[in-house]
């Protein structure tokens, strides 16, 4: 894991400055999401995948200073993947970030994406939502990356954006 560790550390110190004070929570979270895709699926060739979706697959919150997070968010992946020469991973980054809040299973091209989903879920529901996976596993992760407030955060965040925007509060879902 010292590579995905390395990959991931070195994606979020540029965001740093973005994230602020938000920093650790968002850190704690995308290492949550990349260990639970880790529980799901213990493939290796997926792990670096997983790792720039978790670090992407909600930056748009702050780079954009929204809760329409989903194509930012992509916009972000994008740049990333192109500068690091791995666009070849774009199609399927990306069907990842965009279907993370995919309210029923995901059956398109990739497995990964449907992976990634569950994982996210698994997070955001504090681990009541566990898709059958090991509980206690989930509750290693939780443990060993704790929330630091990232769910109060969401909360607010959907909380400002219902006041806003009443009849579109949750943007961020795809059906």
């Amino acid at each position: 894991m010292t590579y995905i560790n390395h990959t991931i550390e070195g994606i979020l110190k540029n965001f740093s400055p973005i994230l602020g004070s938000d920093y650790e929570k968002y850190r704690n979270h995308v290492y949550r999401v990349f260990l639970n895709c880790k529980t799901i699926d213990n493939n290796y060739s997926n792990e670096w995948k997983y790792a720039a979706a978790a670090v992407f697959h909600d930056i748009g919150i702050w780079t954009d200073n929204t809760i329409d997070y989903l194509k930012p968010s992509m916009e972000q992946a994008k740049i990333y993947l192109i500068r690091e020469n791995k666009q070849l991973y774009s199609d399927e980054v990306m069907q990842m970030i965009y279907w993370h809040h995919k309210r029923s299973s995901y059956k398109g091209e990739y497995e990964t994406a449907e992976v990634f989903r569950k994982a996210d879920y698994i997070d955001v529901s504090l681990g009541l939502i566990t898709f059958g996976y090991v509980g206690k596993e989930i509750s290693k992760t939780r443990k060993l990356f704790p929330n630091k407030g990232f769910h109060l955060f969401l909360i607010r965040r959907i909380a400002k954006n219902l006041f806003q925007h009443p009849f579109n509060p949750l943007p961020m879902f795809t059906k």
